[in-house]
């Protein structure tokens, strides 16, 4: 069983994030790549997808290889990748305009230990 070290690993990334939400987010600039897909294959994994999956496993996380991780980032939003003619793209896209630049609140002693860091 792999949920607690999981949710150890994800305290930790709270705690000196602010909250997980900040953790990701990061990893794509604060706002969803936008892809222009119009057909063929869709990737399974990405060089970001990489880069993510390898800073959870140092992290502590386990269970969260490239594959799994690009389709969080998927469902989660962060990505973009429905085909440009499916209606969902448009809507997506706009949510993705109107959501960038909006930070996750951070928790009161993250937040407290920024202000100290300076």
């Amino acid at each position: 069983m792999q949920q607690a070290p999981n949710a150890r690993a994800f305290l930790r990334v709270q705690e000196e994030f602010g909250s997980f939400d900040a953790f990701i987010w990061d990893f794509v600039g604060g706002k969803p790549i936008q892809n222009a897909r119009r057909g063929g294959d869709w990737p399974a994994r990405t060089e970001l997808s990489d880069a993510l999956s390898k800073d959870l496993k140092k992290r502590g996380f386990s269970f969260v290889g490239s594959t799994i991780v690009y389709a969080f980032m998927q469902a989660a939003g962060l990505v973009n990748d429905h085909r440009v003619d499916c209606f969902r793209h448009k809507q997506v896209a706009r949510l993705g305009r109107i959501t960038t630049g909006v930070r996750p609140v951070a928790t009161k002693t993250a937040a407290k230990k920024a202000a100290r860091r300076g």
